[in-house]
């Protein structure tokens, strides 16, 4: 029987070991979302962690076996790497066979250089200059590698420490670049089964080379990162105390809110009250 190489073991191991974790909730989300239709063209976004990466395979082995027509294109946008962390990026995306393109930027001169948040500023850039470079490479949509660890995560944040409910999505229409889509196909795949997915192939990727911060989420657009630490260390401990669906619970009840037990909600910038209701 013949020896399965590196690659093929890793891309093994996402329809075999990781089938129920990985794949399912992957195809789960594209579906349910309807995140890619027929004839899309998309860049998928690789930052060079393990989300990112796991993402561009996933993408493959669906445009592999996918009845329907849609393309891909990948790219990685340097955002000031320094050499290290930039030659690792490059080198995992030779190991895992992901035909990447790599774009420079000048974020992290930047947000180095800025009085204002410089988390919510380097988010607002990033997204930027990925929607430019995919729409350069004829992209209709942008992919990127948040996760449904990363979704529960945000919506406490914001009850939390931003009083407010707000939900990060599974797709977006973009304000500024007409046309163009944020899609996120990672949207039902738990942090922990990507970092397991890792562990188990034996791959090491970049962590987070944010210049202000080693524990930043580069891709959180709310900012603060030490808020979704503080949240993750949160969740781990429920988990502990015997609460492990903990992540799922929060996930089910974003898809289910219930207006009719709702105090007040907003809609198009227009604000409503449980009271509109009771007013003769």
């Amino acid at each position: 029987m013949k020896e399965l190489s590196p690659l093929e073991k890793i891309e093994r191991s996402i329809h075999k070991k990781f089938r129920k974790t990985i794949w399912r909730p992957f195809i789960e989300g594209i579906k349910r979302y309807e995140l890619i239709s027929e004839g899309d063209r998309i860049a998928v976004c690789i930052s060079g962690g393990k989300d990112s990466m796991l993402l561009a395979k996933l993408m493959q082995a669906l445009h592999r076996h996918s009845e329907m027509p849609f393309e891909l294109c990948f790219i990685i946008m340097n955002p000031g790497y320094n050499e290290i962390d930039l030659q690792k990026v490059i080198a995992n995306t030779e190991l895992l066979n992901i035909p990447a393109t790599v774009f420079e930027t000048d974020i992290f001169r930047v947000v180095t250089n800025t009085d204002r948040s410089p988390c919510y500023l380097c988010a607002r850039m990033r997204r930027g200059h990925l929607y430019a470079e995919a729409r350069r490479h004829g992209c209709n949509k942008i992919a990127l590698g948040h996760h449904l660890s990363d979704v529960v995560e945000t919506t406490l944040m914001g009850m939390l420490f931003g009083a407010q409910h707000q939900i990060m999505m599974p797709k977006l229409h973009s304000v500024n670049y007409h046309g163009m889509e944020l899609i996120r196909p990672l949207y039902c795949v738990t942090e922990d089964a990507i970092l397991n997915w890792k562990r188990y192939n034996g791959l090491s990727f970049i962590q987070c080379a944010c210049p202000l911060s080693e524990n930043c989420n580069i891709f959180d657009a709310s900012g603060g990162a030490s808020k979704r630490q503080e949240v993750k260390a949160l969740l781990r401990q429920l988990k502990q105390d015997g609460n492990k669906d903990v992540e799922k619970s929060v996930f089910k009840s974003i898809h289910m809110i219930n207006l009719d037990m709702a105090i007040g909600w907003k809609r198009h910038d227009k604000e409503y009250s449980f009271l509109d209701d009771n007013k003769d």
